[in-house]
């Protein structure tokens, strides 16, 4: 009998459903695989009046009084994506015992910046107004974003600007988490980018990394090391260097068998076994001091 182990399994399942995603679209593939038997989502919950200014919850289906909530933006440069592309996002923290938040927000060409993180600065107030009603505690609140996504989740977290325009600050942040997040981009080099923030005057507070401070929220930065789109260096490294230099506590890592794109899936049931991402993200949350 051949005998092969469980990790050749995964890595042979693995494969199999990397090549599924290279044959169709590869959100709607994980979405596919992903169970829904780990949550309750309550769907399209307007924070704002423009049709785009919607959210949808995930709870755990095994209600854990007093849990963690957390809110992610996902990426797309800014002119793409959909919050119902991420079940799988939305999935993996309901089964690790947090309330998950999946909120979309107004995209190029509709608006530039600084629009899009007007929008992601409502979601987060609903949030904090609202999410006790799901079981969440909205002293216990996160954001993450993977891409543009944890870009917008930086300047929530380190310009104090934006929360404040909703009556906030960013000390209801108890942390923040970033996948392969640009924070430091200028010049901007991506065509499809530099319209989104007025190139070639794009501002420099735009840059989260121009933005740190002692008192900001601590931070996960995740990255990947073959990332051909975000320079992990630059970005993931050059931030989490400069939060530390600032005091703010940082935890950073970065993997090898993931890129850009496939590092925000790892977090599906397929593909966890690429990068322990949702392992680093319950880890961050449950360590970090709820006072």
């Amino acid at each position: 009998m051949l005998n092969t182990s469980k990790g050749a399994w995964r890595l042979l399942f693995g494969t199999l459903v990397l090549s599924l995603l290279a044959a169709c679209s590869p959100l709607k593939a994980l979405n596919s695989l992903t169970p829904d038997s780990t949550f309750i989502k309550t769907r399209d919950i307007a924070y704002g009046s423009d049709p785009r200014q919607k959210l949808d919850v995930y709870q755990p289906r095994q209600a854990v009084p007093g849990a963690p909530v957390v809110v992610f933006f996902y990426g797309g440069s800014w002119n793409s994506g959909s919050r119902n592309d991420y079940d799988f996002v939305g999935e993996a923290l309901a089964s690790r015992g947090m309330v998950a938040v999946l909120a979309d927000y107004r995209l190029y060409p509709q608006v530039r910046y600084p629009a899009f993180l007007e929008d992601a600065a409502r979601a987060v107030a609903w949030t904090h107004e609202h999410i006790g009603e799901f079981g969440a505690d909205p002293r216990r609140l996160y954001l993450m974003g993977h891409s543009s996504g944890a870009y917008n989740a930086a300047m929530l977290a380190l310009d104090s600007r934006l929360l404040g325009q909703v009556g906030l600050t960013p000390q209801i942040i108890k942390g923040w988490i970033g996948l392969a997040g640009p924070y430091d981009f200028l010049p901007i080099r991506n065509p499809e980018v530099r319209p989104v923030f007025f190139y070639p005057d794009s501002p420099p507070d735009s840059q989260p990394i121009n933005h740190v401070s002692r008192g900001a929220p601590p931070a996960l930065l995740i990255a990947s090391d073959d990332d051909s789109l975000v320079n992990p260096q630059r970005n993931t490294g050059g931030l989490a260097s400069k939060l530390r230099a600032a005091g703010v506590p940082v935890q950073e890592f970065y993997f090898s068998r993931t890129g850009h794109a496939t590092l925000v899936a790892a977090l599906s049931r397929p593909l966890r076994g690429l990068a322990p991402v949702l392992d680093r993200v319950s880890g961050f949350v449950e360590s970090t001091p709820t006072q």
